[in-house]
């Protein structure tokens, strides 16, 4: 029994298409619609990305105020993500993380990796300074702009 007997080639091609592109995001669901062509999916999250969530408000709640001083210190930085997609810290699982707290780095040194559609991509540190600390998990879902790492120049 052929469950796609119907579908043509490029209707399966764009479902697959958009599964990939559902599994990659933070979308819950998606529902498209192109004349007779339809196609709705829905993810549920697993629980380590609500408990994720949970624990960052919990740091942010215990997170001490900065003092008007530190607001205007403008040696501190980020390193944020330019992609939405999944940090990791390591070239491969048994290697040891690009950079840790305490690392000098320059404009080209890698930082991280972060997935995308299934393609990995270096990130940069595009600019000079010591690694303060990390602020996400190794395989944690990152948007743009999340803040990687903070770095004193």
């Amino acid at each position: 029994m052929n469950l796609f007997k119907g579908y043509k080639s490029m209707e399966l091609n764009i479902i697959k298409k958009l599964v990939a592109l559902l599994e990659e995001s933070n979308l819950k669901k998606l529902h498209l619609r192109d004349g007779d062509f339809e196609v709705s999916l829905e993810k549920d999250f697993p629980k380590q990305h609500e408990q994720h969530h949970e624990r960052e408000e919990i740091r942010k709640e215990k997170e001490p105020k900065p003092h008007l001083i530190e607001e205007k210190d403008e040696a501190k930085d980020f390193i944020k993500s330019p992609m939405v997609g999944t940090f990791y810290a390591t070239p491969a699982p048994d290697q040891p993380p690009f950079v840790k707290a305490g690392d000098t780095v320059n404009e080209n040194t890698v930082v991280c990796v972060i997935e995308a559609m299934k393609v990995m991509n270096e990130i940069k540190a595009g600019k000079k300074g010591v690694i303060k600390e990390v602020l996400v998990e190794n395989a944690q879902a990152v948007e743009f702009e999340t803040k990687l790492f903070s770095i004193e120049l």
